[in-house]
């Protein structure tokens, strides 16, 4: 099928978010700017069902008069499982009916105090727990790239908009992949950040181990690098080192270590081919390499698995109470009620995965005590075709299918390291296949730095130029 996009001689052009901003300067209308978002928004998405609620008439008055703050008048969209005032909060879910939110979350105040101009929510999975968002009643989010795959997920719907030149940037957070899942996927930098770098809702502070965390997906390095940059100017936490302004690539040669097998499932022929040929311009940069196998034992899946179970089973048992009384648990999808199922008949071994979970930081800390960088791919297998995760399907059958597909970006949801997917590799279908880097706990300036060089070495593929 032909690519989707919205790119076109309007007042976006192709301009990604630092590129806005220098254009502002010079004098381009923020009014104007929104208004080729919104009518971007309006082209594109009847193809690939991202949007989950739109605020425009909201961004053309805030247009008037934007937030002040680095990227003031940059238009984005927040995913639809963090707080907004006056948005619902749905979660992706129909089990519900959510109501606007009083006030912004802890998450979004951040996000806006950075000047960020919000056209809306875009589409998640349930509770973001597939790697593809394909509701039973909405159906999928399509990838613009070719709309017979997924867009990934579950920040699906910011991947597809940003994807599409809809807005430059977008907020997507992280659980088991889903900023480095979707970026993959439709050829777009997605940086996981470390444990604690942004501020978070209080529903993701509250976990026993806090695998998730928000961030950015972008266009262009120097986008992510810029957010974090003025992230950090509203939102610091002291125990880590800042990221400061990343600007051009590092000088220092790293040590890189390859790793083709993921956690429990091997990256196929293909991705593994892929993943080498990165792993060569690497070495060609002057890099050392070393191809290692996997740094965690295979039954490390086996515990996040019934880890993200508890985290189902607790939304299926306090439904009622945490969303109110629409609540109607028989609207879940057949995931999320078969996590659910398989945390209850596995409640003996719970403490256990905890335990894992939480203790492995140290394992990561002892393997980045000899290499500076692992170099995966972001996916083991190239990107489904639409229907291949159906939620509504089998539980067993989606859940085998899922951890085939991602195998590798788990762990650093466990360990709270960073890690950044750049469009670094193309399957023989044409769609883009991320390269993940991942680093030391507080090391984003160092994958920053990396993701500029490479970048400049092998500029990213263009959706408009197919």
């Amino acid at each position: 099928m032909p690519r989707v996009h919205a790119f076109g001689d309007d007042h976006l052009q192709d301009l990604d978010a630092v590129g806005l901003v220098e254009a502002y300067r010079d004098g381009l209308s923020v009014i104007d700017v929104v208004e080729a978002a919104i009518a971007r928004a309006h082209a594109v998405d009847d193809q690939l069902g991202a949007l989950a609620y739109e605020a425009f008439d909201r961004a053309r008055a805030e247009a008037r008069s934007p937030h002040p703050g680095y990227f003031s008048g940059v238009p984005t969209f927040l995913k639809d499982n963090v707080d907004v005032a006056g948005m619902p909060t749905q979660n992706g879910t129909d089990a519900y009916v959510a109501g606007p939110a009083a006030a912004d979350g802890d998450f979004a105040r951040m996000y806006f105090a950075t000047g960020l101009l919000a056209l809306g929510k875009t589409r998640l999975s349930e509770f973001g727990f597939s790697g593809a968002v394909d509701h039973p009643r909405l159906g999928p989010v399509r990838t613009p790239w070719n709309p017979e795959h997924y867009a990934g997920a579950s920040s699906a719907g910011a991947a597809a908009f940003v994807a599409t030149g809809v807005v430059p940037i977008a907020h997507a957070n992280d659980g088991g992949g889903s900023i480095r899942i979707p970026a993959s996927v439709n050829g777009l930098v997605g940086l996981k950040p470390t444990r604690g770098r942004l501020a978070q809702d209080r529903s993701m502070r509250q976990m026993p181990v806090r695998i998730v965390s928000d961030g950015v997906l972008t266009r262009s390095v120097r986008d992510t690098a810029a957010f974090y940059r003025e992230a950090e100017k509203v939102y610091r936490d002291p125990r880590l080192a800042p990221v400061g302004d990343i600007t051009r690539p590092g000088r220092g040669r790293l040590k890189v270590a390859v790793v083709t097998r993921g956690i429990g499932r091997d990256a196929s022929p293909e991705v593994a081919a892929l993943t080498l040929q990165t792993a060569a311009l690497l070495e060609s940069l002057g890099h050392q390499v070393e191809e290692i196998d996997p740094p965690v034992p295979a039954f490390f899946a086996d515990h996040f698995v019934l880890y993200w179970s508890m985290l189902a089973m607790m939304i299926v048992r306090t439904g009622r109470r945490s969303f109110g009384p629409t609540w109607d648990p028989a609207q879940l999808d057949n995931l999320t009620l078969g996590l659910a199922r398989h945390c209850r008949r596995n409640l003996h071994k719970l403490p256990v995965a905890i335990a894992t979970m939480a203790s492995s930081k140290h394992l990561a800390a002892r393997h980045h005590a000899a290499y500076d960088v692992t170099l995966t791919p972001t996916l083991a297998t190239s990107t489904p075709r639409v229907g291949h995760l159906d939620p509504t399907a089998d539980y067993e059958q989606v859940m085998d299918r899922l951890m085939e597909w991602v195998a590798f970006t788990p762990l650093q949801n466990a360990t709270g390291e960073p890690a950044i997917s750049l469009p670094l590799a193309t399957t023989s279908e044409g769609l883009p296949q991320g390269m993940m880097l991942g680093a030391g706990a507080g090391r984003e300036a160092r994958l920053l730095e990396l993701a500029l060089e490479l970048e400049q070495a092998v500029p990213w593929p263009r959706i408009q130029a197919g």
